[in-house]
């Protein structure tokens, strides 16, 4: 399981024996059933969460109650409320598992602690927020540039195979269409591909 993460974190540098032993002993595993919340709104987000296996939706939920999915975490995957996590201000989010997922979390203490024991940490998490950043850039000019058929072929090759993994109706919020606006986009498609 740990490998999982110290791949990850090897992304960006090279580490020790030494770091990744220190790694080990600041993250946290635990597993969560589906169906169940690693976060919900109003709570202030006490780890930032790296998913070694499962899948998870970030979503928001409107004075009307409709959901709002923002992201879909994925195996290898960073996910968590990041302005919660930095500035103690409870989150608008919720966080649930789509099937059962393990996971390693980082407290706000232990991460300023690992920039202390592993420095070159600093580093690998500027660039997973600065491609973080990145993303919800272009998704936002996409949200406002793009029409529905070029969103949903974005979001298959954001999410490859994920479609297999996550019913129609929340694919359908994460596009910001109707679950009927999306099988017609897909018979569209199929359609095409013939």
């Amino acid at each position: 399981m740990l490998n999982s993460l110290v791949s990850s974190l090897s992304k960006y540098v090279t580490l020790t024996e030494a770091e990744v032993n220190a790694i080990a002993s600041l993250f946290s595993f635990k597993t969560f059933r589906k169906r169940q919340y690693i976060m919900q709104e109003g709570e202030i987000t006490r780890h930032e969460t790296f998913i070694v296996k499962g899948l998870t939706r970030t979503y928001e939920v409107d004075e009307k109650g409709q959901e709002h999915v923002i992201q879909f975490g994925l195996e290898g995957w960073w996910i968590g409320d990041l302005y919660s996590f930095l500035t103690e201000a409870p989150s608008k989010y919720y966080i649930d598992c789509l099937e059962d997922t393990e996971v390693f979390q980082i407290t706000k203490p232990n991460l300023e602690a690992l920039y202390e024991k592993v420095p070159k940490m600093e580093r690998h998490f500027r660039i997973i927020i600065q491609n973080a950043f990145i993303a919800a850039t272009n998704r936002v000019a996409s949200s406002l540039i793009k029409n529905a058929s070029e969103r949903y072929v974005e979001f298959t090759i954001q999410y490859p195979q994920i479609e297999q993994r996550v019913p129609d109706n929340q694919i359908a919020s994460y596009l910001g269409i109707t679950p009927q606006s999306l099988s017609r986009i897909r018979s569209q498609a199929q359609r095409k591909d013939k």
